[in-house]
């Protein structure tokens, strides 16, 4: 029976990891910066979590796969204990991260010795947490570091999306606000062109979810809310919305595992 688990946001600054029972564990300033896991001390400034990892991702992609190993190894470790039987480590990843990251990932993972694996995308995650709770066509427009992305589901499926390799720290601070918009905007209006059912038209009418460090900033949400012509959804803490939704759906996939392993017949 899985008992056990752990939700993952491996962004190109900060790792996030979220634990049921204790929600988040992991803000950490990739390279520098404070964070905390579980109840163990501050790692401190300028120390990242294994003492020695700096960025092992760039651009949502795994470049430093050995470091990366060591940090999710070290988060595994104080979350779940050495023995990882009997539990599940979810892990998002850009929605348009290609197959070498998404292998990479899965690799890292198996290191680990869960009995369950599940990678899934960014949008669904933010989705899961912020979004509404229908089948019907949803936008998730995710501003981070080095990536913006905007996504199209419909029925909790990517239908279309777009990412540009850019991000707020790319961008000049007095023009931040307009230029991170303007890319957003210009990704939606592709997204329009392309769209033969109504979908994209669909998803605005609900108002899209914003994720990321970009949609802590008003300048930014009431800018884009103003030029799209909707109002914008909001999660409490939009920067942990991702792994927040990770943490949701790893939530769900514990539950119905002690269910299932509740019916007669089933082994405890």
């Amino acid at each position: 029976m899985a008992a056990r688990g752990l939700a993952l946001d491996l962004g190109s600054s900060r790792t996030r990891a979220w634990v049921p029972g204790h929600g988040l564990v992991t803000d950490q300033l990739l390279g520098g910066g404070s964070g905390n896991l579980l109840d163990g001390p501050d790692p401190g400034p300028g120390l990242a979590l294994d003492g020695s990892v700096g960025r092992p991702v760039r651009r949502g992609r795994i470049v430093d796969p050995e470091s990366c190993g060591r940090l999710i190894s070290r988060i595994a470790d104080a979350a779940l204990g050495p023995d990882r039987t009997d539990s599940v480590i979810v892990l998002s990843h850009p929605v348009l991260a290609g197959a070498v990251h998404r292998n990479a990932a899965r690799e890292l993972l198996a290191g680990l010795g869960p009995t369950r694996v599940l990678v899934l995308s960014s949008a669904r995650a933010a989705a899961a947490y912020a979004g509404p709770r229908d089948a019907g066509p949803l936008l998730v427009v995710d501003m981070g570091a080095e990536l913006t992305e905007v996504t199209l589901l419909v029925g909790g499926r990517t239908a279309d999306a777009r990412q540009a390799e850019t991000g707020l720290s790319d961008l000049d601070p007095a023009t931040l606000p307009a230029t991170l918009v303007g890319t957003v905007l210009d990704m939606v209006k592709s997204m329009w062109r392309q769209d033969r059912h109504g979908a994209i038209r669909g998803a605005l009418r609900k108002g899209p979810v914003l994720a990321g460090g970009g949609a802590l900033r008003p300048d930014v949400t009431d800018r884009l809310a103003r030029c799209l012509g909707t109002p914008v959804r909001l999660a409490e803490d939009p920067s942990t919305t991702v792994v927040r939704g990770a943490g949701r759906i790893l939530s769900s996939v514990l539950r119905h595992a002690a269910s299932a392993s509740a019916l007669p017949g089933r082994a405890r």
